[in-house]
């Protein structure tokens, strides 16, 4: 986690190995911020670049899952 000079404050609630649950919090930017996240290769994106997301409640990415549009990228 990185913070840059708006988003001072991350906190993490989760270790590396941790299992999380659908929809778990697993941290957040105080006064929030533009996230990115990276999905390992075999993990399809559920949601376009630039798409608006609700945490808790957007699939981000299936495993073995159609993408968005059902093609291939």
């Amino acid at each position: 986690q990185i913070a840059g000079l708006v988003a001072r404050r991350i906190l993490g609630f989760v270790k590396a190995g941790d299992m999380v649950a659908v929809g778990q919090r697993i941290g957040l930017i105080r006064f929030g911020s533009r996230v990115d996240v990276y999905l390992p290769d075999h993990v399809v994106p559920q949601v376009c670049l630039g798409q608006r997301s609700i945490a808790g409640e957007t699939v981000l990415g299936r495993v073995g899952g159609v993408p968005v549009g059902g093609i291939a990228q």
